[in-house]
């Protein structure tokens, strides 16, 4: 079993922390994992990417992934970039959006590659929890539910890992919350 993810979002937005604790998650859990951000010389706010590898077997892959099983993105303002955030994604594969419901755009395209789409208002619970877009730990809950790969408890382990004290406890809550509003979209 390999599951390849790639992660879309803009800088500062925390792409590079969901990718790292997925990792964490799924090490806890006795998984291989292969994680690395892609950035160079972006600022703040640019696009950026990364990239995790979940196997039960040792991970000798060492690059970019190319055909992701899944792809999440973080940012909403990405929907509309549909081609760079379904490029390579498998047929069959996973699209989790941080959105009310998706560009049409995107549900065209999806319809197109076969893949299945997923929405989640990452905005409003980052809003309502932290008072600030902080999608990163709400869209990771997302992920968890959607897969199934790992277990929600394992995420939330791996948090305390990363944070401490109020920060934890929202970022907790987020991830929580964001598991359980997590809705396939079902395509006209």
């Amino acid at each position: 079993m390999l599951i390849e993810v790639r992660w879309h979002g803009r800088g500062g937005q925390g792409v590079v922390t969901s990718s790292e604790l997925l990792a964490r998650a799924a090490l806890l859990e006795g998984f291989h994992v292969y994680h690395a951000p892609e950035f160079g010389p972006e600022r703040r706010g640019a696009p950026v990417r990364a990239y995790t590898r979940i196997s039960d077997e040792i991970i000798e892959q060492h690059f970019g992934i190319y055909e992701p099983d899944v792809v999440v993105v973080i940012d909403p303002t990405l929907q509309s970039e549909t081609e760079m955030i379904l490029t390579g994604l498998k047929e069959g594969g996973k699209l989790i959006l941080n959105a009310v419901k998706p560009l049409e755009s995107v549900v065209e395209k999806v319809k197109e590659k076969k893949v299945k789409l997923y929405v989640v208002d990452a905005y409003k619970i980052a809003m309502d929890v932290f008072g600030r877009p902080f999608y990163n730990t709400p869209m990771l809950g997302a992920f968890t539910k959607v897969t199934g790969l790992i277990k929600l408890e394992s995420v939330l382990k791996a948090m305390e890992e990363r944070f401490s004290g109020e920060i934890l406890e929202k970022n907790k809550f987020a991830a929580k919350r964001a598991y359980d509003e997590v809705e396939e979209y079902v395509l006209p």
